[in-house]
């Protein structure tokens, strides 16, 4: 009996459709096996591993996102760059900080939040060893020291899910065995490989990143720069991508019907 994976790319707030491709697989009975995640997505399919259903991982998001802490992040700013569709998550980060006076104060840190206020936020995943988790899980993270992809197997689902999503920058790097980590997006986009890692045969990829679309001539080196970073993201989600069995994208009712009959057989 093949071994079905699932590969759940980061996206930012997008990252949270990751939950509706969950709950489809729950109704049809189609079996998880494995997860790897990156930023969002390790987030998602930690708290999927943890639970074991959809409808949990769901609730426990809306109490998140609605928690006195983590309104203090005011994250709903990052919205306000989505009037650009070509312009990609990290587009929004900038233009979040370049709103706030105080970000000046930040260029003598690691980040732009300190280290309390993101523990305060990540205190609510359970502090449980993955290793113990119903569903085996992974998630990626990038090394700031040696530059590599790191795929964390082991160790507390808090910490884990906390140096996955450390958006550079924004979140304090996280330390971990000798490693200081961030945000699995900076070396990683869709983990399908990963998955393959912790016993998956079969990979289901769902890729909740924007499409590259085409932009008006460049005003300045700003310009360049995130138009830069949106083509390199671009494609190395589609290198990763070659090796799914099965890809979501973000018009899910589009894909729902073939995927599912397929992963029946």
């Amino acid at each position: 009996m093949s071994k079905l994976g699932l590969a759940l790319g980061g996206g930012g707030a997008r990252g949270i459709s990751h939950i509706g491709v969950l709950k489809v697989l729950e109704e049809e009975k189609i079996k998880i096996t494995s997860i790897t995640g990156c930023s969002m997505g390790a987030v998602v399919g930690g708290l999927y591993a943890y639970f074991g259903s959809s409808g949990q991982v769901e609730d426990f998001v809306l109490q998140a996102i609605n928690d006195p802490k983590f309104k203090l992040l005011d994250i709903s700013t990052f919205n306000k760059a989505s009037v650009k569709p070509d312009k990609n998550y990290f587009y929004g980060i900038i233009n979040y900080i370049g709103e706030k006076l105080n970000a000046i104060k930040s260029l003598g840190r690691l980040s732009y939040f300190e280290d309390d206020i993101l523990n305060e936020i990540f205190n609510m995943i359970p502090d449980v060893p993955v290793e113990s988790l119903g569903v085996k899980f992974s998630a990626i993270a990038t090394d700031l020291i040696s530059g590599e992809e790191i795929n964390l197997t082991r160790g507390s689902l808090r910490t884990i899910l906390k140096a996955s999503s450390a958006i550079p920058g924004i979140f304090p790097p996280v330390e971990f065995e000798n490693k200081l980590l961030v945000d699995g997006s900076a070396s990683e986009s869709v983990p399908v490989a990963k998955v393959k890692e912790i016993g998956a045969d079969r990979v289901l990829a769902v890729d909740v990143s924007s499409e590259l679309n085409p932009m008006n001539f460049a005003k300045n080196l700003i310009d360049i720069l995130y138009r830069t970073e949106d083509i390199s993201s671009y494609h190395l989600s589609h290198l990763r991508l070659k090796e799914a069995d099965l890809i979501i994208g973000l018009m899910l009712n589009s894909y729902s019907g073939p995927i599912l009959k397929k992963l029946r057989k």
